[in-house]
């Protein structure tokens, strides 16, 4: 979402009228502090019985790619992507705390099981928040230098506390600063798994720092790419 916006817009033009997150009962119990899933074995129980104490405690990281939708002025809608062990107070919690995070509506959805009839009121939703007000704004001025619209991200997207450059990061840094390319916006390579740079870390972690080991350029494509993790 974040580079969409802070990239693919600028370069496109493109105003988005709404954000659609996508969400499961499964993925938030994880947040929460569900054990690990194995490949090739059976899901723990903790992901296919009811578990109210895990989705709320996993919510803390939707709750947070709600926050970061509204952050650029853009109406959020929730699609909660509902599966057979999943129980209704499940979906209705999960919705609930969406709602009072900041969406605009969530809704649950079957077009897993049912194709586009499963996911008729999403349709309706999205509609609904398109026609809403929106106030679109990028998330950092190109004009910045390199290093604040690093940390910008970094603080504003993921929650850390701030950003910390190993020596090759820096010396890359001001290599484009001095080629002239301190203008272009920012790509984040790091891991989906987690807002922090450890992927077994879930939830929305607080008092954390983002190691950035290396700066890269695609000049062509016409962005920067910090390398994260150590």
């Amino acid at each position: 979402m974040e580079k969409f916006f802070n990239i693919k817009c600028r370069y496109s033009h493109l105003v988005p009228n709404a954000v659609v997150l996508v969400a499961t009962v499964r993925a938030l119990k994880m947040h929460g502090g569900g054990p690990a899933v194995t490949p090739g074995v059976p899901l723990p129980a903790a992901y296919t019985d009811e578990n109210l104490e895990l989705v709320e405690k996993g919510f803390s990281n939707l709750g947070k790619q709600i926050e970061n939708g509204c952050m650029f002025g853009v109406p959020v809608v929730v699609a909660v992507n509902a599966f057979a062990t999943d129980t209704q107070a499940e979906l209705n919690c999960i919705k609930e705390l969406a709602v009072k995070a900041g969406a605009i509506d969530a809704v649950i959805c079957h077009h897993w099981a049912k194709g586009g009839a499963g996911a008729v009121q999403l349709a309706e939703a999205v509609v609904k928040a398109s026609n809403q007000p929106s106030d679109f704004r990028f998330l950092y001025d190109l004009k910045l230098p390199i290093e604040d619209k690093i940390r910008t991200i970094v603080q504003k997207i993921y929650g850390a506390d701030d950003v910390e450059f190993e020596a090759a990061a820096q010396e890359q840094i001001n290599r484009y600063r001095k080629q002239g390319f301190s203008d272009l916006p920012i790509c984040m390579a790091k891991t989906h798994l987690s807002l922090t740079s450890d992927p077994s870390i879930k939830g929305a972690p607080k008092n954390f720092k983002i190691p950035v080991r290396d700066v890269r350029a695609s000049v062509g494509a016409g962005f920067l790419y910090p390398l994260v993790g150590t």
